[in-house]
């Protein structure tokens, strides 16, 4: 059932009509606004103009979807599906990484500590058996 257009604007105020949205209603609504926002009942914003006129003649405000994210955080408003915390991708190995992604530096670097720990250790076992002698 369509909305009849004739009631389009009217106000009820205890279950008594208003009638239709005058300035006059509108200017005092205005002021109410700007009293809630703190600022002096002369000193009225167009915002307070506007969200008058939008609460009296039940005029459509702005876009729920849209509120919603205007009230996130600018960190999180980016985020498609709200909720999911993502995963780490894997870097994808360079071109000088092994399958266990390590460097050509850092294997060279690994031969030469295993290569300099062997040979430690033969000093060491040759220096205790002339010892032994």
């Amino acid at each position: 059932m369509k909305p009849n257009p004739l009631k389009q604007g009217v106000l009820t105020q205890n279950a008594t009509g208003l009638g239709t949205v005058t300035r006059s209603m509108v200017h005092a609504r205005a002021v109410e606004l700007a009293v809630i926002n703190g600022r002096s009942q002369h000193d009225l914003a167009q915002s307070d103009w506007q969200q008058a006129k939008r609460d009296l003649a039940g005029a459509p405000g702005p876009d729920p979807n849209e509120a919603i994210l205007e009230s996130a955080p600018e960190s999180e408003r980016w985020d498609p599906v709200a909720g999911t915390a993502g995963h780490k991708v894997p870097a994808a190995p360079g071109e000088d990484e092994d399958d266990e992604g390590r460097s050509d530096q850092e294997r060279l670097t690994e031969a030469g500590i295993a290569e300099a720990a062997l040979e430690q250790s033969s000093r060491a076992s040759r220096a205790a058996a002339t010892q032994d002698k």
